[in-house]
């Protein structure tokens, strides 16, 4: 069985369960909404090597597009996040066309710039709502015949369209354009020897990834009805870089790990409030970006590849030191029949 059908069962099962453990369903669908943005960030970044801090412009675009066609022009969700992914799709390769030529910090901030301009977009334009964002987004019939008003039909839905997405990227990358992109990302100069049109592979794998973090924005915003400046904002880039590389950057789990831990946190942390800390008194709800970048410095230092790389890596030594202990028992096997014969 294939590694992207496995992936699939486990998460769908994880998925299919995680109500019956009593988690609400509007936690949940942003568990999933944000685990969809981590894992469309991680195909280009983890499996490309380049970072990019402008997928925030894709995320709140998308939002504000699929929010803005459901409220004011009556679209169903499917139809929604159509135009989340192609707004995604061409956002990407503009984008992309003007930065993929660039390696290193130089492409990053390249990104960064563009996403600004995208948010400053976001900040004037008429459809947007400015500061106030579109409020009390609608939730339409799927297909015009199955309500999602119901909280658990929406996240039914939700999960379904992340789950899709993860098993298509997996597959990508399980077939040789995917394998074409970890060979660009482990050593680009040999790629490009043996003939590959490098600046393509990385475009295509650029906009690949924007379209999926422009539906993920388009999810987020029908599933928890609002799409605000901060989608858009590059702090929102931040939030998904730190996703993934606190569940593993480059492995398929690892950002749906992420984004499931951060979801988590800032809900926790949020929900204290004020806290007696001695003879003073934090108010942990407004201080949740600084505790959160506590935690993810001590996660960096003790888990430099994440909590899935660290545990793959683990299975893997252990895996390493079990064959040279299997060989040795056969030798001494080998000795044993030899003697007695």
């Amino acid at each position: 069985m294939k590694s992207s059908t496995i992936l699939f069962l486990g998460l769908a099962a994880v998925g299919i369960l995680a109500p019956f453990a009593g988690l609400y369903a509007q936690f949940l669908m942003k568990c999933v909404a944000f685990a969809l943005f981590a894992v469309a960030f991680n195909f280009f970044t983890g499996n490309v090597g380049l970072l990019s801090i402008g997928h925030a412009a894709f995320f709140g675009f998308g939002a504000y597009a699929a929010g803005y066609v459901t409220k004011s022009w009556g679209f169903t969700p499917e139809l929604a996040l159509g135009v989340s992914l192609i707004i995604g799709v061409v956002l990407g390769a503009v984008m992309g066309g003007m930065a993929i030529r660039r390696q290193g910090i130089y492409f990053a901030m390249i990104t960064l710039a563009l996403a600004q301009m995208i948010y400053f977009i976001c900040v004037q334009a008429p459809f947007t709502g400015a500061e106030d964002g579109l409020q009390r987004i609608p939730r339409r019939a799927l297909f015009g015949l199955f309500d999602l008003s119901n909280d658990h039909a929406m996240y039914a839905f939700s999960l379904v369209v992340m789950l899709l997405a993860v098993w298509g990227f997996q597959r990508i990358m399980e077939a040789p354009f995917g394998q074409v992109l970890l060979a660009i990302r482990d050593n680009e100069p040999r790629a490009i020897s043996l003939g590959y049109d490098v600046q393509s592979y990385k475009l295509s794998a650029f906009t690949m990834s924007a379209a999926v973090a422009g539906l993920a924005g388009g999810l987020k915003a029908l599933t928890l009805g609002f799409a605000g400046l901060p989608d858009a904002h590059w702090t929102q880039s931040g939030n998904v870089i730190l996703m993934c590389l606190l569940g593993g950057l480059g492995t398929p789990l690892g950002p749906i790990v992420g984004a499931i831990l951060v979801v988590t946190l800032e809900s926790k942390l949020a929900s204290l409030g004020v806290v007696q800390v001695g003879p003073l008194a934090v108010d942990l709800s407004s201080k949740v970006p600084i505790v959160i970048g506590l935690i993810f410095m001590i996660c960096v230092m003790l888990f430099r590849r994440g909590i899935v790389g660290e545990i793959n890596a683990a299975f893997a030594a252990a895996k390493i030191n079990r064959v040279p202990q299997e060989n040795a028992e056969n030798a001494f096997n080998r000795v044993d029949i030899t003697s007695e014969n």
